[in-house]
């Protein structure tokens, strides 16, 4: 049985992330043990930033986006002196494990500090980019599409009244689970994400047959990362061979990251972050905490950070489909 552990969040910020937060302090109390925030990330470990948290440290947080423990992207964490001095600011404090929130860079971290040291340390699925393997969902996915959907619905209907395409792009630098979700729940004419390739001469098709078919507007859905470029650099292309295109380009950027999170983020959230100090309190090594089909479940930190999660093909059948 632990009896000091510690939280951080690392990496991008999702919303949920304070849910998470929240179930792992009120569990650990619960179950006898002392918690520990670790202020801004794997920075807060090399730095010694370790603040003790109770029930009342928590209060009143479920509902708000970031993180209240903040976070940050360390670069000298990747280092093996970074590395070290977080280790020993961790026995200063006798500390018996952590639970790290984030994504695959907080997941890659988490993983080469267990091979040095063999420090208990637990992954949380923490990204709105939804990439993460061994989990069907992470915390901040389902508000980051809700929150993209709602702009997206507010963009067709300025779209509808000019006869207009336009070009939306979504987060995703590595991933398309966002710009799918969104393109087929907003109806978009064209996904175009970084899974698939050699889309631009398809888009040129979609574009002009649905010109043929006296199509006023028209709507794209663009990842950050398709291999394409981002959205200015696909219309750039396009407009090489369709000069006369009457089109308009957004990016919704960090949008998609604030706000209040979902009641299914909210729940994830809470379901994980106390599955976590579960499995400090037995002894797993090495894991992140998942949820397969409605069900938590492990799979190692090695598996989740190399395996590619993979695109659902029949979502992205149906939403062609269903744009024609």
């Amino acid at each position: 049985m632990p009896k000091n552990i510690a939280v951080l969040t690392s990496g991008g910020d999702a919303p949920g992330m304070n849910a998470c937060i929240r179930a792992v302090v009120r569990t650990a109390i619960y179950k006898g043990i002392k918690v520990y925030g670790v202020e801004r990330g794997y920075q807060g470990l090399i730095e010694g930033l370790f603040t003790p948290m109770d029930s009342h440290s928590v209060s009143n947080i479920i509902q708000r986006g970031g993180t209240i423990i903040k976070t940050a992207r360390c670069k000298e964490f990747e280092t093996p002196e970074g590395r070290r001095l977080a280790f020993e600011n961790l026995q200063m404090q006798q500390i018996d494990g952590v639970i790290a929130i984030g994504g695959n860079g907080t997941y890659a971290g988490a993983n080469q500090f267990y091979k040095e040291y063999s420090f208990l340390i637990i992954g949380a699925p923490g990204t709105i980019d939804n990439d993460l393997y061994g989990t069907d969902y992470t915390i901040g996915y389902d508000t980051a599409i809700n929150t993209a959907l709602d702009a997206i619905d507010k963009i067709r209907d300025t779209a509808d009244s000019f006869d207009r395409t336009f070009f939306v792009e979504v987060m995703g630098r590595d991933s398309g689970f966002i710009a799918l979700d969104v393109g087929l729940a907003g109806g978009a004419e064209a996904i175009l994400i970084p899974e698939l390739h050699n889309e631009l001469d398809h888009l040129i098709n979609v574009l002009q047959s649905g010109w043929g078919r006296k199509k006023g507007s028209q709507l794209i859905i663009v990842a950050e990362g398709d291999e394409e470029g981002g959205v200015y650099e696909v219309v750039k292309k396009i407009k090489k061979q369709i000069p006369s295109l009457d089109s308009r380009m957004v990016v919704l950027g960090h949008i998609q990251r604030g706000g209040s999170p979902t009641a299914r983020d909210r729940v994830l959230a809470s379901r994980v972050g106390a599955t976590a100090v579960t499995a400090l309190i037995e002894g797993k090594e090495n894991i992140a905490v998942g949820i397969v089909n409605d069900t938590l479940s492990y799979v190692s930190l090695e598996d989740a950070i190399h395996i590619k999660k993979p695109i659902n093909e029949g979502l992205l059948q149906l939403a062609g489909m269903l744009s024609t």
